[in-house]
């Protein structure tokens, strides 16, 4: 039996969730499964992926072959790169123990990369907060000056109005 890692897709039109699965290549997209890896939703920025790493990899030495989200999902989280330094202890590059502490290593810089777009997007959105704001207060002032300048016209006729009105009453008498 050919075995595929691939998506099953979740999720109501226009917003998708994904359970990452082990099927049999036969069966229907969202079909049966064999086994649930994970789960994968393209929606939050960046894209959230949940995924059992060591179950993966048992599933990849064993044959299982990833479609090509999957695997760009499977090689995101670490799961080529665990079965790479697997194949290097089975070959006697290196030690288990030192298998686990490049893996660990390789976790750890990708957290930090990932933690880093992160906050570099909430900090894109205070910024553009803070110049809507700012653009907000321009119009605003720009609006209360118009207004003072049409009012500084319309003041200065009735000023002029009411010296005419007091003359008239002077040459009346």
């Amino acid at each position: 039996m050919a075995t595929k890692i691939r998506l099953q897709r979740h999720g109501r039109k226009g917003k998708p969730f994904f359970h990452i699965v082990v099927a049999d290549s036969r069966a229907k997209r969202d079909g049966r499964f064999i086994e649930k890896l994970g789960t994968y939703n393209p929606i939050t920025n960046p894209a959230t992926v949940e995924l059992n790493v060591e179950a993966a990899v048992k599933w990849l030495m064993t044959g299982a072959e990833p479609t090509e989200t999957a695997k760009a999902l499977l090689s995101y989280k670490g799961a080529f790169m665990k079965k790479h330094l697997l194949g290097g202890v089975a070959k006697g590059a290196f030690t288990q123990e030192e298998a686990e502490t490049r893996f660990a290593a390789w976790l750890e810089a990708k957290e930090t990369k990932v933690q880093a777009k992160k906050d570099g997007l909430s900090s894109e959105a205070t910024a553009a907060k803070l110049a809507a704001l700012e653009a907000e207060k321009a119009v605003n002032a720009a609006r209360v000056k118009a207004a003072e300048a049409a009012a500084a016209p319309a003041e200065e006729a009735t000023a002029e109005e009411a010296e005419g009105t007091t003359e008239e009453v002077a040459t009346e008498e």
